[in-house]
């Protein structure tokens, strides 16, 4: 497992967390606690989560969801403690179910972390033409100068253009007058 993946991978959950803090689970997500997750993560998962999403639930609660069992899963509330330290930025996770449930309830959409891991591996395998890019850039930095030039010019063109014509004037009426 790639460190720098996993980090990257944390690091995009805590982003969407800082966004869905201030969506739709406003009141379970803002100041999170482990009550406030469990009761989110069960809210999720009655409205019919995907195999991935059941899979980790039951990777992390070790025991299958169920929704005449929420009794039993109301007693997992410390299973939430790292998640809720995590959001508050306090801890880093460790534990890849925790990572994984954290992406769901947040509603991260490359989850879980093989699905992000895949993706990230797929986009390093795409070749990249360095040249390329480099052209590209000093493309746009000519463009931006010459794009100032022009607006330079127009804000001072129209005055050059009155001086030139006067010296021109003025250049022309000393050559025609002999003194």
């Amino acid at each position: 497992m790639n460190n720098n993946t996993l980090k990257q991978y944390k690091k995009a959950i805590k982003n969407k967390y800082e966004i869905e803090k201030e969506g739709k689970y406003f009141d379970y997500l803002y100041k999170p606690s482990r009550g406030k997750l469990r009761d989110l993560c069960w809210l999720i998962f009655e409205s019919n989560p995907s195999q991935d999403d059941l899979n980790v639930f039951r990777n992390l609660f070790s025991l299958d969801f169920d929704h005449t069992k929420k009794n039993k899963f109301k007693e997992k509330k410390d299973k939430f403690r790292p998640i809720e330290t995590f959001f508050k930025g306090e801890t880093d996770l460790t534990n890849i179910d925790a990572i994984n449930m954290a992406a769901i309830m947040v509603g991260f959409e490359q989850r879980p972390f093989k699905k992000f891991y895949q993706n990230c591996k797929i986009e390093e395998s795409k070749p990249v033409k360095r040249v390329d890019k480099a052209a590209a850039f000093f493309e746009n930095k000519i463009f931006i100068k010459e794009e100032k030039s022009e607006k330079l010019f127009k804000k001072r063109g129209l005055f050059a253009i009155i001086f030139s014509k006067k010296r021109d004037e003025k250049t022309a009426l000393e050559k025609r007058v002999p003194i």
